[in-house]
């Protein structure tokens, strides 16, 4: 598939429900310094901009193939993504509290095909296994609560 500058922006600004979105720090490539960017999270595209208003994103990241990973950094709440490779560019990121970090590692470790990749081979895997019948039995106390509070709300509908 072929991507170009206009195409690519208009999938990051289209209307369609984003997986992600917020203020991260992002250190500089060149530069120590970290800057302010609004990204944005759609499938495997991690798009950041200006400001959330902006209409073309200043870059983006490809997420194919990346790590995730917390690192000790000058900024408070700091997340590398990496990529394999010894010429490969390493991002440091930063959120602007704990909630969010989390939120952005969380996403950003699920935005790649490999992972979806994964979760479907594990359901495939459990569905034929219940198609098989491979299903464990469930464990004894299963139901007895619901069990004791039908008993218990027939009773009370007896009493007068």
């Amino acid at each position: 598939m072929k991507l170009n500058e206009r195409s690519l922006a208009f999938y990051a600004t289209c209307d369609a429900p984003v997986d992600n979105a917020g203020f991260l720090h992002k250190k500089g490539g060149r530069h120590a310094a970290y800057h302010r960017r609004w990204f944005v999270l759609r499938g495997n595209m991690l798009f950041y901009f200006e400001e959330p208003a902006s209409r073309e994103p200043v870059g983006v990241i490809i997420l194919e193939g990346c790590t995730v990973e917390l690192v000790e950094a000058a900024e408070e709440f700091a997340f590398a993504v990496r990529f394999a490779g010894a010429r490969a560019r390493t991002y440091v990121l930063a959120a602007e509290s704990q909630a969010a970090m989390e939120r952005w590692v969380k996403a950003l470790s699920r935005a790649s095909f490999d992972y979806l990749r994964l979760v479907v081979r594990e359901l495939e895997q459990q569905l034929a296994a219940v198609r098989a019948g491979a299903c464990p039995p469930p464990p004894p106390w299963y139901g007895q609560e619901i069990r004791a509070l039908r008993a218990q709300w027939l009773s009370s509908r007896a009493q007068p």
